[in-house]
This record gives C-alpha cells, sequence and structure tokens, in this order.
C-alpha cells in the first residue's frame, strides 16, 4: 500500500511539472491535454507491467523472463533471480532425495514404509521379494491385506516392537526366514525392516548337527574305552581276555585319532584362505604310491589295478594326496572280498581345445543308491553308518574331497549303480595339467556332479 501511494505521488508530481511546463509554453488548454496524455501513458505503461509481472508469476519460467524498463525492469530481475535460487535448491533437495532412495533400493535388507492407517507408503525392491509385492501395483494397500501371515498381522495389532520377528514366507527359491523389525516413527508411521536370515539358520542348523555329530562320533569310543578300563581295574583276568580288551582299546583309540586329524584336515581346507602352495606333482608316481597303499589296506582281498597317463598335475601335494587317499581306501573298504578295484590318471581331450585331468576310482562294489548320491559330500553322512563304523570310516573322507578339490578349481564326479559297483573321478582344469603325450580320447560317461 506505502508503495503504491509513493508510486501515485511519483505520477501527480510528474503531470503537475509537465503541465506547468506545458502552460507556459503553449497556453493552459494545450498544457492541461499534455500533462493527461503524460499521466495515461504513465498508467498504461504501469498497468502493462503489472499484468505481464502477473502472468509470468502464474506460471514463472527461467527462459521466458519478461523485459522492462525502469522500476519494473528491477523487479522482474529480482523476480528471476529469487526463481533461480529455489530452483537451484529444490534441485538440491531431489536429487539428495534420489540418492537416498537409490542407497535404500541397493540394501541388502528389506525397508518398507507403512502410514498410520497401515498402508504401504513405499518399499524397496529386497522388501518386495522378501513379501512377494509388485512395488508399483501394491502402493497405498493394507500391508496385512497383502502379508497373509497370522504371526506377522498379531505382531502389527500387537504394538510390542522391542523384539523382532521371525517369520517363514514361500518364495521364488523355496521357503525364507525373515527377521522383521518395525520401528515407529512420525505421527503413527512405522519403518518396517526385514532380513532374509535364512542361510544363516541353515549355517547354525550345520553348527548344531556337526557338534551332536561331533559328540556322538567320540562318545561311542569313549564309552568303549571307559568300559574296558573299569573291567580291567575290577575283574582278575586272564591274560588272554586282557590282551583281547586292549587291542579293542587301542582300535577305539586308533578310530578318536582318526577322527580328529581328519576333523583338523578339514578345518584347514575350510578355513585356510589362501591358495594351496603348487608344485609339479608326478602323476604316475603317485599312483603307484596310492596302489600300494590300496593292497595294503586290502590284505590281498582285491584285485587292485593302476594305470596313469605320463603327465604331470599342477597342485599342493599334501591336500591331493590325501583327497585321492581318501577316494582309494573308500574303494577298498566298501569292495566286497574278490572285488575290482581300478586306479586310473587320464588326460581327456574335451573336444573343445583343451585337456582336462582326471584322477578316476572304480570299483565293482555294492554300488549306492542314486538318492544318497547328491549327499555324498556332506560332513558325517553315511549310508550304511553300521557299515561305516565297522570298516573304520569317520564320515568325513568325501568332504575333505570336496573342499580339497574346490581349492583346485577341480569337481568331484559320481556315478555309481546298486550292485554293479561306483566311480567317483577328480576332474582337474586345462591349466592344471602338464602335458607328455598325446591326449586320449573322452570317454562318455553318466556322472553326477557332487
Amino acid at each position: 500500500m506505502r508503495s503504491l501511494i509513493i508510486r501515485l505521488a511519483a505520477i501527480v508530481a510528474v503531470m503537475a511539472l509537465a503541465g506547468a511546463l506545458a502552460a507556459h509554453w503553449l497556453g493552459d488548454t494545450a498544457g492541461l491535454a499534455l500533462a493527461c496524455a503524460i499521466a495515461l501513458g504513465v498508467i498504461g505503461f504501469d498497468t502493462l507491467a503489472r499484468a505481464r509481472l502477473l502472468t509470468w508469476l502464474r506460471f514463472p519460467q527461467r527462459d521466458s523472463i519478461p523485459a522492462s524498463i525502469g522500476a519494473w525492469g528491477e523487479v522482474f530481475y529480482r523476480s528471476a533471480r529469487q526463481l533461480r535460487l529455489w530452483q537451484n535448491r529444490v534441485q538440491r533437495e531431489e536429487n539428495k532425495l534420489a540418492r537416498f532412495i537409490e542407497a535404500l533400493q541397493a540394501s541388502p535388507n528389506g525397508v518398507m514404509l507403512i502410514d498410520a492407517q497401515g498402508q504401504i507408503d513405499w518399499c524397496n525392491a529386497t522388501a518386495a521379494g522378501h513379501f512377494g509385492l509388485d512395488p508399483r501395483r501394491d502402493m497405498r494397500q493394507h500391508a496385512v491385506h497383502l502379508i497373509r501371515n497370522p504371526e506377522f498381522v498379531a505382531y502389527l495389532a500387537g504394538r510390542q516392537f522391542a523384539e523382532p520377528l521371525l517369520m517363514r514366507r514361500n518364495g521364488s527359491q523355496g521357503t525364507l526366514l525373515l527377521s522383521v523389525q518395525v520401528i515407529p516413527y512420525g505421527d503413527g508411521d512405522r519403518l518396517l525392516l526385514s532380513r532374509d536370515v535364512t542361510q544363516i539358520e541353515r549355517t547354525e542348523a550345520m553348527r548344531r548337527d556337526f557338534v551332536a555329530n561331533v559328540s556322538h562320533e567320540i562318545k561311542t569310543p569313549l564309552t568303549v574305552i571307559a568300559g574296558f578300563v573299569e573291567t580291567l581295574r575290577n575283574l582278575d583276568l586272564s591274560a588272554e581276555e586282557r590282551e583281547r580288551m586292549l587291542v579293542l582299546m587301542q582300535q577305539q583309540s586308533d578310530r578318536m585319532r582318526h577322527l580328529v586329524e581328519d576333523l583338523l584336515t578339514l578345518a584347514h581346507l575350510e578355513g585356510d584362505p589362501h591358495q594351496p602352495s603348487e608344485e609339479l606333482l608326478d602323476m604316475p608316481n603317485m599312483v603307484a604310491r596310492l596302489a600300494a597303499d590300496a593292497r595294503a589296506l586290502s590284505g590281498g582281498r582285491h584285485r587292485i589295478e593302476a594305470e596313469a597317463d605320463l603327465s604331470k598335475l599342477r597342485g599342493a601335494g599334501g591336500e591331493l594326496s590325501s583327497a585321492f587317499g581318501n577316494l582309494v581306501s573308500n574303494a577298498v573298504r566298501y569292495t566286497p572280498e574278490g572285488g575290482l578295484i581300478q586306479i586310473r590318471w587320464r588326460v581327456l581331450d574335451t573336444g573343445l581345445g583343451e585337456a582336462v585331468g582326471e584322477f578316476s576310482v572304480t570299483d565293482d562294489g555294492i554300488g549306492i543308491a542314486a538318492e544318497h548320491i547328491p549327499r555324498l559330500t556332506e560332513r558325517f553322512y553315511r549310508v550304511d553308518r553300521g557299515r561305516s563304523r565297522e570298516s573304520g570310516g569317520t564320515g568325513l573322507g568325501l568332504a575333505i574331497v570336496k573342499h580339497a578339490l574346490l581349492r583346485h578349481q577341480a569337481e568331484l564326479r559320481i556315478s555309481s549303480q546298486l550292485g554293479e559297483g561306483s566311480t567317483f573321478s577328480a576332474r582337474f582344469p586345462a591349466q592344471r595339467v602338464v602335458l607328455a603325450q598325446p591326449v586320449a580320447p573322452q570317454e562318455p560317461a553318466v556322472e553326477h556332479g557332487a
């Protein structure tokens, strides 16, 4: 209002001055007419500039700023400058928000915003995957209508969010175990965080099973040894009876020692982050040594044949010798008397211009049912528990083989049929094989990877 009064006063002053000058030079009538014309021009210019400003303010654009002179030019300039500052500030905030949303989308945890009415405001892709939602279609829908889990509904309704909720959901990759935590904020709004703890639960279950299995494996020989010790202390035994018990005690102590050694070997293979030290292994010599060990373990009860190509394998001698030895000893333990065991090292042509190395142990023993093959490399997994213990196995041999081969980029393959025998083969990549003779063609076989 004050600026308008000042402006009107300035117009009146200009009219008075112009009228006085015109009256002095042109007479009273002409002076009055000129003063009115000047006043109308000033008012018209002012009205037009004001209209242009109002029109621009309704849809302000930085590239369409009205041009003017005088005070109105200053008004337009300052208005445009404030618009630029405001737009730059808004752009910076939008960029911050976009980066924040991008970070939430990249989070391995699910994030969901739920308003006071229980409707989903926003969720990231991880949360959508956890709960089977469509981030576009399901926005503004009630969370309990889409996540139909009784435990989840009760958790939201109970409003006791101090502890997370563990809930199971069927996902595209099987059953998921989710840890869900709700954090209230704002005026009744809630932040829901979800985390997939399926693998953690599996690892914990494996740890519990491992501890239980180790405890059971050690408990049995300890019980036997403790019983024999008590017998030796309390009963008057003959020399023959005493010797028989001492032999049995020695067997049980050897069993515990083998178990501890295998546990230490497996722990080293699983826990060592460094690549094994490598050397060139003379495979014909290694196969000959393994065959000699097999004959000693067999005691003449089996026919044992050995065959090896003249080539070398690049790897850690101790780890691979342990892995190959486990395959050979398993064949001796589980092949009936009179059976044939074949130990081979071959270099095979893949047909792709590469030669791979394969160490294999084949027997004509009892064979393995197909349903057991995928689980053979699990720790303490046995097809026949009683037979394995009688033969002196610890249940860790194939687990050791698997981890030793993984450290050499190799693959364990198992082919077996009940009543017809089994073949366990370790397939090594071409970069670990040093050729010494032409490559033999690969024989077709139906195999199961493990």
